[in-house]
C-alpha cells in the first residue's frame, strides 16, 4: 500500500506524511485481521493480498483531507514483554530473533523442569463463529511476532525488529521509512518520534509521541483523527527496537538501539 504513496517528498514529521502512513497502516490491520490466522487451517489468500493491483485498490480508499474509518475484525489483546535481538557476523549472515510470552508470566504455567513459563498467545484468537481466527485446536492464533529482515537487490540490507504489541508493525513502517525515505543511519530511525495505532485497528486512537510539533497534531486532529499526545515513561507504548545496517559493498556495519527502553549495541 505504502509503496505508491511518495512520502519521501514529504517532511518526517508533517502532518500529510503521518496522515498517509496512518492510513496505509489502517488499511493494512483491516486485513490482517480478518485474513491472517493458522495457515494450516485458515490459509490466507497471499498472493491476492500482496498484489501490487490489489494495494492499488485498497490505497485509492485514502483521502488526502480526512481519516478513514474502515471496518475492523477481531479482538485481540494487545502484547507485552517482548525481547528482540540481531546479529550479523562478518560474511553477511544474519539474525532476527523475537521472543514473548505475550502477557506478564504468559499461561502461568511453567514447563515441568524447566523452569521455562509458556507463552498465552492464544488471547489472540476471537470467539466469532466462523472467522479465520476462531478458536479451534492445534491451531495457531493471529500474533504479532514479527522479527524483521530486509533485502536490498537480493543481498542483506539489515535485520530489524520494534517490540511492543500491535506497535511492532507499526514501529517497522516508521524505522523502515525513516532508513529507506529519509537516508538516516539505525539510531536516528530509531530516536525519531513514533506514532500508534493503539488498538491495532481502524477505529483507534492515534497515540502521537513527544517530539511531533502541536500543530502537526492539530492538523491531524482536523483531518479526523482521533490523537492523544503521549510524553515522559508513558512513551513506552511506541516500543523498543534495535537494528543493523550492512553497507553491502564494504561490509562495515552500523546499528541503533532504541532509546526509549533498555537495549544496546556490541560489536565483537
Amino acid at each position: 500500500i505504502a509503496s505508491g504513496l511518495d512520502l519521501a517528498v514529504l517532511p518526517w514529521d508533517s502532518p500529510e506524511r503521518l496522515h498517509l502512513m496512518v492510513e496505509a497502516m489502517r488499511l493494512a490491520f483491516a486485513d490482517a485481521r480478518h485474513y491472517i490466522a493458522d495457515p494450516a487451517t485458515n490459509p490466507a489468500p497471499l498472493d491476492a493480498l500482496l498484489s501490487a493491483d490489489y494495494a492499488a485498490e485498497r490505497r485509492h480508499l485514502i483521502q488526502h483531507v480526512r481519516a478513514m474509518r474502515p471496518p475492523t475484525f477481531g479482538a485481540p489483546l494487545p502484547g507485552s514483554d517482548t525481547i528482540y535481538l540481531c546479529a550479523v557476523d562478518g560474511e553477511g549472515n544474519a539474525c532476527s530473533f523475537i521472543n514473548s510470552l505475550y502477557m506478564g508470566f504468559g499461561t502461568g504455567i511453567v514447563a515441568k523442569g524447566t523452569g521455562v513459563f509458556l507463552q498465552n498467545r492464544g488471547a489472540g484468537f476471537t470467539l466469532m463463529p466462523g472467522h479465520a481466527n476462531a478458536l479451534a485446536g492445534g491451531k495457531r492464533p493471529y500474533h504479532t511476532i514479527i522479527p524483521g529482515m530486509a533485502l536490498k537487490d537480493g543481498a542483506l540490507y539489515a535485520p530489524f525488529g520494534v517490540m511492543g504489541g500491535y506497535m511492532q508493525p507499526q514501529g517497522h513502517f516508521q524505522v523502515i521509512s525513516a532508513l529507506l525515505d529519509d537516508a538516516l543511519n539505525p539510531q536516528a530511525a530509531l530516536d525519531r518520534p513514533r506514532w500508534c495505532l493503539l488498538d491495532g485497528d481502524g477505529a483507534s486512537t492515534l497515540a502521537v509521541e513527544e517530539g511531533y510539533s502541536v500543530k502537526t497534531m492539530a492538523r491531524l486532529a482536523e483531518l479526523g483523527h482521533r490523537v492523544q499526545p503521549v510524553s515522559g515513561r508513558a512513551r513506552g507504548v511506541f516500543g523498543d527496537g534495535h537494528i543493523i545496517v550492512r553497507d553491502p559493498d564494504s561490509g562495515v556495519l552500523f546499528g541503533g538501539s532504541d532509546p526509549r527502553k533498555d537495549g544496546q549495541v556490541a560489536a565483537y
